[in-house]
């Protein structure tokens, strides 16, 4: 029932659409009408500016992290926990793409699972995150910088030295790159067609959307 109980928390987290309350907490816009539609701190970034688009990475993040540290400290058999953190980072995953407060609909995943990997192998997410830095301030293109950050992250854990990754983990990784590559078909056919907006670009919204004359 425990195992149940977290599983079910972990999804029920991950859907909070932290992008879409910060928006109308800030601006009292939803910020799906607006830039790219996605309630992720990418387009947070156009719309809000960087402040609030940090606050929205942050708890993006702490989604992913804290559904691996739940799951990893329900006191069950040591052959079968790594394999219930995995369910629960995918459920955490899932529900920020697939929210059940937005209609099953949601943002790409990014900051969610960047906290799973903080929370299954800290090294290996700096590592990505840094890469992500490094990638976006050359190309500009936060949906490239997405696409290889989260590809490295499978390939390290396969040859990670200096701490055994488990293999429930591994494959978590890999499903979880995957997806974010899915999440970015619509960015991929942009940058083809050079209409990809660059990072730092804002977009332009009403101030007082709400006031009518």
């Amino acid at each position: 029932m425990i195992i149940a109980v977290a599983l079910v928390g972990c999804y029920i987290l991950g859907s909070i659409p932290f992008g879409l309350i910060i928006c109308k907490l800030v601006k009292g816009i939803d910020i799906r009408d607006y830039g790219s539609g996605n309630i992720g701190t990418t387009n947070a970034q156009r719309i809000l500016g960087t402040g609030p688009a940090m606050m929205v990475m942050v708890l993006d993040t702490g989604k992913g992290l804290a559904a691996v540290l739940v799951c990893a400290h329900l006191g069950l058999d040591a052959s079968l926990t790594p394999w219930i953190v995995v369910a629960g980072a995918m459920l955490s995953i899932l529900g920020h793409t697939f929210s059940v407060f937005l209609n099953f609909k949601g943002g790409k995943g990014v900051a969610t699972s960047l906290g799973v990997i903080i929370g299954l192998n800290w090294q290996i997410a700096l590592i990505a995150f840094v890469g992500w830095i490094l990638i976006v301030a050359v190309t500009r293109y936060v949906s490239i910088a997405s696409i290889l950050a989260s590809s490295s992250v499978p390939l390290q854990m396969v040859f990670w030295k200096s701490r055994q990754v488990p293999a429930a983990y591994q494959v978590l990784a890999g499903v979880a790159a995957l997806a974010i590559i899915l999440k970015h078909i619509s960015n991929i056919k942009r940058l083809i067609n050079g209409a990809e907006a660059r990072f730092g670009q804002r977009v332009e919204v009403p101030e007082e959307p709400h006031m009518e004359e």
